[in-house]
């Protein structure tokens, strides 16, 4: 017999889970609604390890649940940590161009964030130097809107909001089965059997994995990609106001190696994007058997890499290479050396990937007889969470 019934259960303490635990208990006041996260806290992959940015939607296709989404995360989130005194800070970001291609690409930027409603100010030269003096480039796009945050503690403030309403949060939690039982589900939660009426997992870099324990054909595989990241020195800590992103190249889902004022005041490098083969290890050799060998054996891998082998190379190269990790900075940001890199962290980001080699590029969620999966949620996932939970709440209540 099952010892607990719940409402319903989310697997996964990353933002998202968290935002629609939150959306659920204020929506329906007395439901029963048990969150589990197999790590020992919450944020503990993605949402705690990204670069800490709010993003505006300037990159994304007009009409994508990413744009509408973002949009909507960025005014809600700002709202939010104001309200709860979350740190929370509008720095804006500047795009800048180092050579003629760069440059040609602005005008498609400035375009695209026209169409999704987001304001952006083309700089010259001149004006770029005078708001950053040690940026250099020929142009540049300024986004005033992009800010900088505490993921964890927003996602922190919402598993509290679950709690305070009567949810039950359970940490070091994993779920290894789940069956259906006449309109329920029968859950084995850290080892304990639960009843739920409705799962909803929102897992990430296992999300293809549990979709398959819930009976949901993915359709896709998760391929992890590694992002490295370095911090400056206290003495640069004010070298920047802004974020500095490079201009990307649109055929790729990366945006470059950047510099990003966190919230804790310190200037973090990075991320570059390595094939990884470990999900959920974050140090550069890291290796999962389970891991390498679904990443390595799927079609889709190689049919990808084949599209874009010069991306995979340079990628590559940045990551073995201290060095040359360090010319992607000083294209824009010269008075950067060697020395000033020291290593910060890793983070592993969760592409959804199709069989053919083609990216899943917005996000994609599966439902079916009181059980939905979120299959893909890539950046700007973090800064969409709170909609993506709203939108998931409008179909499950």
């Amino acid at each position: 017999m099952a010892n607990t019934t719940y409402d319903y259960l989310i697997i996964g303490a990353g933002i998202v889970g968290a935002g629609l635990a939150a959306e659920i208990v204020q929506r329906k006041p007395g439901a029963r609604v048990l969150v589990a996260e197999k790590e020992s806290r919450a944020a503990f992959h993605q949402t705690g390890r990204n670069s800490g940015v709010v993003h505006s939607g300037v990159y994304y296709t007009p009409g994508s649940l990413k744009t509408r989404f973002c949009r909507e995360g960025l005014g809600r989130l700002k709202a939010m940590c104001e309200a709860r005194g979350i740190g929370y800070e509008t720095r804006g970001k500047l795009l800048v161009a180092t050579n003629d291609l760069e440059e040609s690409r602005l005008a498609g930027l400035e375009e695209r964030a026209a169409q999704n409603g987001v304001h952006a100010e083309r700089l010259d030269l001149g004006a770029l130097r005078k708001l950053e003096p040690a940026i250099t480039g020929q142009a540049a796009l300024r986004i005033p809107e992009t800010a900088i945050i505490d993921y964890t503690g927003v996602t922190n403030a919402l598993l509290s909001d679950v709690e305070n309403a009567g949810g039950t949060v359970r940490m070091n939690a994993p779920v290894t089965h789940i069956a259906q039982s006449g309109s329920s589900y029968r859950v084995t939660v850290g080892g304990e059997t639960v009843e739920a009426g409705r799962v909803i997992a929102c897992t990430g870099l296992a999300s293809d994995r549990v979709a398959k324990m819930m009976g949901i054909d993915p359709e896709i595989r998760i391929l992890p990609f590694r992002g490295e990241y370095f911090v400056l020195p206290a003495a640069l800590n004010q070298v920047v106001s802004h974020l500095i992103y490079p201009v990307p190249d649109p055929k790729l889902p990366f945006l470059g190696v950047h510099l990003t004022p966190m919230i804790d005041g310190t200037i973090t490098v990075g991320p570059n994007a390595v094939l990884a083969l470990a999900r959920e290890k974050y140090t550069r050799f890291s290796v999962d058997p389970r891991d390498a060998i679904d990443t390595l054996t799927y079609p889709g891998l190689w049919k990808m890499l084949a599209r874009h082998p010069g991306a995979t190379w340079s990628e590559l190269k940045g990551s073995l290479s201290k060095r040359i990790y360090l010319e992607a900075v000083r294209k824009y940001c010269p008075q950067i050396q060697l020395p000033d890199l020291s290593i910060y962290r890793s983070a592993n980001r969760a592409q959804a990937v199709r069989p053919d080699g083609t990216l899943v590029d917005d996000f994609l969620i599966k439902s079916k007889d009181g059980i939905t999966a979120i299959l893909n949620a890539p950046s700007p996932a973090a800064t969409c969470g709170l909609p993506i939970a709203a939108y998931i709440a409008d179909q499950i209540l």
